[in-house]
């Protein structure tokens, strides 16, 4: 018998939103769930167009988020939080106690408290409660990880983190950023860092994901090149790895993120060094992981070629097409949507999440929130080490 489909209420990504129509399109790309009700934006018009643009029926368009939850929290599997950060904790924080699923944007919260309690409320209600960083989705990145589980480039000794953008970057800076840009300045909006809470915790999420190794402490320079910025735009960032939390010192890491990177477009770069081999990943060329080896030629692995399922199960899973033929983006974020989803509808079919399954989850929420507040806190005293061991 075909199992029920899944049903979702979206809170944000209106008009003039880069981040909604994404998870719109990611949830579309595998046929994962219908889009039934929604509180797109405070606008009134924006709002009702939104939903007409979706098909959702003006019956259950809300102006309010709160109204939301309480009426479709019982017709609806999970909500897609696509909202800016102010908003991100008590949205969520509402639809978990209503026993709903969650999708929330990066970053999960403002502070690390929040990140703490709404990880708390999931993990007591038995909710499904995921973040999209996105690059964890992508194909190439599954083999990277799956290749160092296997041991193909022995012990980790140095990470090199880039996540370079010129967004900030203008010809003229009398005129205002776009507006998806005028937020993330705004610390009422955005919280207490831009770059970090925005880029850099999906470098740091990256570098977790792949090496399997956590970050012990870190030390943060922060800047604000960009006139006019009030908040951060450009970070350089050290950190000590080990293999588990509180654990001996075995690797370092180097992240840069910036904003104000001139002519970068979505520079994410990652490069892992281990003492038999070492791996590089460009997410500008997605399809495409090298290995390098001291005495022996590159490696160049393609996504979806055959060989790449006897290595990695989870990066043949995660592709859809031939090789040779571009997949990215959206195929990224569709593949975290289908590992929630899978996660979803486990639970409600089986009264619990009954099997592990591939995407960020309220651990890694509250770990990034942590890194955004150790990276703050570092600059603040002055560029020294900060613990990020609980």
């Amino acid at each position: 018998m075909q199992a029920r489909r899944l049903k979702y209420a979206m809170i944000g990504g209106a008009k003039g939103s880069f981040i909604g129509p994404v998870h719109r399109m990611a949830i579309r790309l595998d046929d994962l769930a219908d889009l039934e009700a929604g509180c797109f934006s405070r606008n009134a018009d924006d709002n009702l167009a939104a939903a007409r643009a979706c098909a959702v029926a003006d019956s259950r368009v809300y102006s309010d988020w709160a109204s939301l939850i309480e009426a479709e929290k019982s017709r609806i599997d999970f909500v897609a939080v696509c909202t800016p950060n102010d908003s991100h904790y008590a949205i969520t924080k509402a639809a978990l106690e209503a026993g709903l699923d969650v999708m929330c944007e990066k970053p999960l919260s403002m502070t690390l408290e929040e990140a703490k309690e709404l990880k708390a409320i999931a993990t007591e209600r038995g909710c499904v409660l995921a973040i999209p960083f996105t690059y964890s989705g992508f194909p190439m990145v599954k083999l990277a990880r799956d290749l160092v589980r296997k041991g193909e480039i022995g012990e980790i000794c140095k990470i090199v983190l880039e996540y370079q953008q010129g967004s900030f970057r203008k010809i003229d800076f009398t005129k205002p950023l776009d507006k998806r840009n005028t937020w993330k300045m705004d610390p009422a909006r955005s919280g207490a860092s831009c770059v970090v809470a925005d880029i850099g915790v999906h470098g740091f999420h990256l570098i977790e994901y792949v090496t399997g190794l956590k970050v012990q402490s870190l030390l943060a320079d922060l800047s604000s090149f960009a006139p006019g910025n009030a908040l951060d735009d450009d970070a350089s960032i050290l950190m000590r790895l080990a293999k588990k939390d509180g654990g001996a010192i075995t690797a370092k890491a180097s992240m840069v993120v910036s904003k104000v990177a001139t002519g970068e477009e979505n520079g994410v770069r990652l490069r892992v060094y281990g003492e038999k081999a070492s791996l590089f990943w460009n997410q500008e060329s997605p399809n495409y992981l090298s290995v390098k080896y001291p005495f022996e030629a590159e490696r160049i692995y393609k996504r979806n070629a055959p060989y790449v399922k006897e290595i990695s199960e989870a990066a043949t899973r995660s592709s859809r097409i031939p090789a040779g033929h571009h997949e990215g983006f959206i195929e990224g974020f569709a593949n975290i949507y289908s590992e929630f989803c899978a996660a979803v509808r486990a639970r409600r079919n089986a009264g619990g999440i009954v099997r592990e399954f591939d995407y960020p989850g309220a651990e890694d929420g509250e770990r990034t929130m942590r890194f955004v507040e150790a990276a703050l806190k570092s600059n603040r005293e002055e560029c020294v080490y900060v613990s990020m061991v609980s």
